[in-house]
């Protein structure tokens, strides 16, 4: 991907870019759906980014050229609107959220590529949404808070582009960091490194699916849970705790009760896997992500019959401890935890019995945890 951005940009402008900046993907080991009800999560940044290769404007223009998209698009910080253009929304999302926030943007001019699959529960907008504030930070000469640029993305994506995402997606794209998943608070907002336990790796399996966080039924789920949370006179699910929830759950409608019985489990199972990857205990975060797919297959339903099919082959393997569904849910990816040794067999086996299930071809990939949304030096 730097290469394409670097040549892309040579091609345009007649020289090197000025900056170079990655923002990667994230997939989510454990903690879905958790992270607006005021809960925790446990992603980790992987080896697919949105890169930008660019130079500064002496003007107040952003101009950007997607090489996924094959289009140019642009707007002048000083008089822009949403349009309802594609891409280019999140790009103006960002520098709507960050003027909103009183940062001082200039303009600049550059070219767009990233390897995070659309749609498929990787986090492809929190990436876009985190190149783009590191791209002006680097304009700008000057380090920003990482936690800040998330809450900046997380506002685009909320409020210009239209989705009710939590702030988990940006939380991991802006804070990452190598050889580790990183466990967020996501009220206070406070953060761990947790390591991967020695001896395994991560499978992103895509099921070759794909989803619309603006479709709807993301947002659903939301207000599901935003009228349990008020049933429970409390301020999120997260206030609510396992014990709490059996006892009073009776006050909750079926579906609503469902869905909170997900969210305050989820929480549970997080914490639990959190301290099992401290500890190196490889078999117990396994089964804590076979109970996370059940929970959000039965109760908040948000799986699909590809996703569950995926989980399903992947269980059966004899190097994989655990797996579930990853992302917003109803299509998309699910991920895996595999002996790290056996990865490579583990792939050449579940791809093909996937496809002879589905009759659709899937995509593995066998994940590093990377660094988060960085300014590239070398």
């Amino acid at each position: 991907m730097k290469d394409i951005v670097t040549t892309e940009f040579k091609a345009r402008y007649g020289e090197d870019p000025t900056f170079i900046i990655r923002a990667p993907g994230r997939v989510n080991i454990i903690g879905e759906h958790t992270d607006y009800n005021d809960g925790f999560v446990l992603p980790m940044a992987i080896n697919r980014a949105v890169w930008v290769a660019l130079r500064p404007r002496k003007d107040a223009t952003v101009k950007v050229y997607s090489v996924n998209f094959e289009s140019e698009e642009s707007f002048d910080l000083n008089d822009f609107s949403h349009t309802d253009a594609g891409w280019i929304e999140y790009v103006k999302g960002v520098s709507w959220a960050l003027l909103q926030d009183g940062y001082a943007l200039s303009g600049w001019e550059g070219v767009l590529a990233g390897d995070v699959p659309g749609g498929a529960g990787l986090s492809s907008s929190a990436a876009l949404e985190l190149a783009v504030g590191r791209a002006f930070e680097a304009v700008a000469g000057e380090t920003w808070d990482g936690t800040k640029l998330a809450l900046a993305g997380q506002n685009a994506e909320n409020n210009w582009v239209g989705a009710n995402t939590g702030i988990m997606d940006q939380m991991i794209s802006a804070n990452g960091e190598a050889g580790h998943a990183l466990f967020i608070d996501c009220r206070s907002l406070d953060t761990e490194l947790v390591p991967l336990p020695e001896g395994t790796c991560i499978v992103v399996m895509d099921t070759s699916t794909r989803h619309s966080h603006v479709d709807g039924e993301y947002n659903e789920r939301r207000a599901q849970c935003e009228a349990a949370a008020s049933a429970f006179n409390v301020k999120a699910l997260r206030d609510v705790s396992v014990a709490d929830f059996n006892a009073k759950a009776a006050i909750l409608e079926p579906l609503t009760q469902q869905r909170a019985r997900h969210v305050v489990t989820e929480n549970e199972r997080t914490v639990a896997a959190a301290n099992a990857m401290k500890a190196g205990d490889v078999a117990a975060l396994g089964q804590l992500m076979n109970a996370s797919h059940v929970s959000m297959r039965d109760d908040f339903e948000i799986s699909s019959t590809a996703l569950d099919k995926m989980v399903e082959i992947a269980q059966a393997q004899p190097n994989c401890y655990g797996a579930r569904m990853t992302g917003g849910g109803f299509a998309g990816c699910a991920v895996a935890l595999v002996d790290v040794g056996a990865a490579e067999g583990f792939v050449a086996a579940v791809a093909p019995a996937y496809k002879e299930a589905t009759g659709l071809k899937p995509a593995l990939y066998v994940c590093d945890a990377t660094d988060g949304a960085r300014l590239i030096e070398d």
